[in-house]
Order: structure tokens, then sequence, then C-alpha cells
């Protein structure tokens, strides 16, 4: 009998067991074939509504390589952004208003206001 192995790398992005997802359909359309000839959509990758507004993250690696298929979309929920699969412009950002991204969260700055607050009362 003949075996054949792969190993799946799947990077774990998310920040909290809790988040929301959707189904969506994902179409070949645009997807690169990777070098095994498979046209996977990575888990992380930006999803975006037939307007091209960014709505939601691919929760899991998507396969359409034989065609249009499921997945699930998050929509709501703490990521990762150091472990996405590439970096989510400002734009995009502001438009999934339901991630969010605990890396950046932590690492704010004080506002202006706030130090000043600070300057007055020290």
């Amino acid at each position: 009998m003949y075996v054949k192995s792969e190993e799946v790398n799947e990077v774990n992005f998310l920040a909290s067991a809790k988040y929301r997802n959707f189904t969506r359909q994902f179409s070949p359309d645009g997807v690169t074939a990777n070098a095994k000839g498979r046209k996977i959509i990575k888990a992380g990758t930006v999803y975006r509504n037939s307007n091209g507004v960014a709505i939601g993250l691919v929760f899991n690696d998507v396969d359409v390589t034989e065609g249009k298929q499921p997945g699930a979309v998050m929509y709501e929920g703490w990521v990762l952004a150091a472990r996405l699969p590439e970096t989510i412009s400002a734009e995009d950002k502001a438009t999934m208003t339901g991630i969010h991204f605990k890396d950046e969260y932590e690492e704010q700055e004080p506002a202006e206001a706030d130090s000043e607050q600070t300057e007055l009362q020290g």
C-alpha cells in the first residue's frame, strides 16, 4: 500500500477563544497556485466584500484549486497581527471594525491629552 503524507502548517493567529465567523464562498479568481499546483487562500488573509471593502479575515486555509469553495470568515475577535500572513493596511483595519489587534493594542502610546494631564498632576 502506498501512502503519501504531507505536512500542513497553519499558524494560529487568534488572541482569544471568543470570535464570530460567517460562511462565505471563495473564488479561485486571482489566486496564484503554489509549488504543488494548489490554489490555497491562507488563513489570516483579508477578506473583501463584493465592493472591495475589507470586512474580515479568512479563518482557515481554503483550497480553491477545483473551483469555488465555502469557508469561514472571521468578522469579530482578537488576533495577533504579527502572526498574520501579510501586513494589514490601516485602511483595511479601519473597515474591519470587529477585528481587534492585540499586539497593537498593548503597544499603544499615551494620548497627548493624557501626557499633559500627567504633567499637571506631577
